[in-house]
């Protein structure tokens, strides 16, 4: 587990059982204690700024390339904001966008560190720690996606990708990979060329996202009541 990163490696597979593993464990402990919620939520925002401070010092201040702007960002303050209020709108965004995009990101990952490094554990437990609360959150029970949350979600992000493609634009940079795709293996190599891959990805959201809000929707149709025959 020392040497070079290898995607379904040992320490690869280690880091996706307990990303599931935590999932699971803490939905079920905040069935129990609803407020271990807020714990969890200030987990990530500390695991999160502890990252800058580390950027700063190591790296300093670089404009325009090392902003928080991914889409994987996003998804992290959404995933703090959900834990510690429960409000809509960032538990969509951290659910719709948490278990797809996020997920695969920590399946395909892109890295450049040794497993062991900081970085490397930095990224796992700020990825898989989305991942796992989106779990959590909705195998508890606290809050769930609502009607149409999977559209506002789709929407959301839609919007983020045009602001950072506006940046991209006007800076040259390549947040969210909107200008080429990552060097390293990833799902987008079967996606074709640039731009078409984007078309792609934009489909594949759709499909993910309405997939993600279907187990909800089967359970509504069967809590509601019959309607009795006329």
């Amino acid at each position: 587990m020392t040497g070079e990163f290898q995607i379904f490696g040992p320490f690869h597979r280690v880091v996706i059982a307990l990303m599931l593993g935590a999932g699971l464990s803490l939905g079920l402990l905040f069935r129990l204690f609803p407020k271990g919620r807020y714990a969890l939520g200030l987990f990530l925002a500390a695991n999160e700024l502890t990252w800058y401070v580390w950027r700063l010092r190591d790296e300093g201040f670089r404009f325009p390339e090392a902003l928080p702007l991914q889409l994987c960002d996003l998804t992290l303050w959404c995933a703090v904001a959900a834990c510690l209020t429960l409000r809509r709108w960032p538990l969509e965004i951290l659910y719709f966008t948490g278990l797809s995009a996020t997920l695969l990101t920590v399946l395909t990952p892109e890295l450049w560190a040794p497993p062991l490094s900081y970085p490397t554990i930095y990224f796992f437990t700020a990825h898989g720690g989305v991942v796992a609360a989106a779990l959590a959150l909705t195998i508890s029970g606290l809050r769930r996606p609502e009607p149409g949350g999977w559209l506002r979600a789709l929407i959301s992000v839609n919007l983020w990708a045009l602001g950072v493609g506006t940046f991209n634009l006007i800076f040259g940079t390549n947040y969210m990979f909107l200008c080429e795709k990552p060097y390293s293996p990833t799902l987008l190599d079967f996606f074709g060329p640039w731009p078409w891959y984007l078309a792609v990805c934009e489909v594949v959201a759709i499909v993910l996202f309405f997939a993600l809000w279907l187990p909800f929707k089967i359970m509504a149709r069967r809590q509601s009541p019959p309607i009795p025959p006329r």
